[in-house]
């Protein structure tokens, strides 16, 4: 499993970005779970669990409204395929890494694909 944590983003580029996800792979949320605006102003960060498997289904490139930034958190192999999975939908520009002995975090900015 891995996580997926997304700031800076739209209720609605959220949602592509989930959506995109959830077509490739398993995830820990229903498909009607939908991100929602919290009250209050604050930031809002959307996180969702997935399973990356061996398999799985590429997508067309996908437009978004803006950028996204999305934390990638979970054992190697997992975080490399999300990031996979998001570099066929969208343009991904790599902010940073934090790796360990058997867990990595990666920090993407999400764009559509030009």
């Amino acid at each position: 499993m891995a996580t997926v944590s997304l700031t800076e983003a739209s209720q609605q580029d959220a949602a592509t970005v989930f959506g995109v996800l959830r077509t490739a792979f398993p995830t820990d949320r229903p498909t009607d779970d939908l991100p929602k605006e919290q009250p209050g102003g604050r930031s809002t960060v959307w996180s969702a669990e997935f399973e990356p498997t061996q398999e799985w289904i590429p997508t067309d490139p996908v437009p978004l409204e803006g950028s996204v930034s999305a934390t990638l958190q979970g054992t190697y192999l997992a975080v490399d395929r999300l990031r996979e999975a998001l570099g066929t939908a969208f343009a991904v520009d790599e902010q940073g890494t934090a790796s360990g002995d058997q867990e990595k975090e990666v920090d993407l900015r999400l764009a559509t694909k030009r």
